[in-house]
């Protein structure tokens, strides 16, 4: 029986008991839409938990956003330090390995294939 049946079902019920059984028709038709709900949220978890677990994913914005924002700071550490000196050059390995690694991690959950 569908929501609406069980409403016309209920209302249907109220006037036929009347008004002394309005408190038990109601409490009967919201444990009935409730017991409803429960079944359509157990089938959408059993839906999600066949599809395997939900990665969170990064949209393509923020990687897009990462990526030159990456590449930027990247750029500009690299010019200041060539700028300031030859005993800073060092750091240079550190910096870019740095963006590297934030970027891999960052990246690491997208996955070939995109399902909606």
């Amino acid at each position: 029986m569908s929501t609406g049946d069980e409403l016309k079902a209920a209302v249907s019920a109220r006037r036929d008991l009347g008004p002394e059984f309005e408190d038990a028709v109601v409490e009967s038709f919201l444990d009935k839409m409730g017991q409803e709900v429960d079944r359509r949220v157990d089938e959408r978890i059993a839906q999600r938990e066949s599809k395997g677990p939900v990665r969170d994913r990064a949209p393509d914005g923020q990687r897009l956003a990462l990526a030159i924002v990456s590449l930027s700071l990247g750029t500009i550490s690299t010019l200041l330090l060539v700028l300031l000196g030859d005993d800073k050059a060092g750091y240079l390995v550190p910096i870019w390995l740095g963006i590297i690694i934030i970027n891999v991690i960052f990246n690491s959950g997208r996955s070939s294939d995109k399902s909606s």
